[in-house]
Parts: structure tokens; sequence; C-alpha cells
């Protein structure tokens, strides 16, 4: 009985150590935060992946000159991604608004269509738009 219960409390934390290394451990970094939330994700913990992308739009301030070309495709990246988790939740209006932010960032054929199809789920049901 110790053994099992040993591996059920081991298991957890041998998962987590794997998970921090995988994503880096040396700073807070937007990078981490992006990989982190994508697991979040995978794992079907939509809150833990709004946090986390939401840390990454924080640690990358738009409102800096001189950012670089790969953190400014971070926080376009973690726009996209809120906008799925929100649509994934059903949060429209949250959705388009992230949708918005990640296609003025990155003007892409991927961000643009899912500006469009976030625009028109919203018109088929408006009375849900808002939650």
């Amino acid at each position: 009985m110790t053994n099992k219960t040993t591996v059920n409390l081991l298991l957890p934390c041998f998962l987590l150590m794997i998970l921090l290394s995988l994503a880096g451990c040396r700073e807070d970094s937007p990078g981490r935060h992006l990989q982190l939330g994508n697991w979040y994700v995978q794992k079907g913990l939509l809150e833990d992946a709004v946090l986390e992308f939401r840390e990454v739009i924080r640690l990358i301030p738009f409102t800096h000159q001189d950012i670089s070309r790969e953190k400014f495709k971070m926080l376009g990246t973690a726009h996209y991604n809120l906008a799925l988790v929100y649509t994934k939740k059903g949060w429209w209006d949250f959705a388009l608004e992230e949708a918005r932010n990640s296609f003025n960032l990155q003007p892409t054929a991927s961000h643009y269509d899912l500006v469009q199809i976030i625009k028109k789920r919203k018109e088929l049901n408006p009375k849900k738009a808002g939650q």
C-alpha cells in the first residue's frame, strides 16, 4: 500500500518537473507562458490557459518601440490563442476583440478568417454573444 501511495504522490511532481524543464524555468519569459498556455489548452484547462496567454500579453506591452520580431510574433500568437480559448468558452465578444488584436498584429489569412468566423457566429446567436 505504501508503494502505491508513494507512486501516486510522486507522479504529479515528476510530471510537473518535466513540464517546467520543457518550458524553460530560467526566467519569467513570454515564451514559457505561451508554451504553458498551449499545454493547458491540450489538457482542457481553459481557465489556466487564459491566465498564461494574458501573462504573455502583459509581459510584452505593445507600447514598446523596440519589440523584437520574435516577441512581436509571440504577442500575435497569444492574442490568437486567447481568441480560440474564448470561443471554446462561448465568450464571443472577448473572442472577437482578441481575434481583431491578433489580426492587427499579424494580418494573415488565418487571423482574418478567425475574425470573420467569430463575427458570423455572433450574428447567428446575438442573445448569447456577450456571455
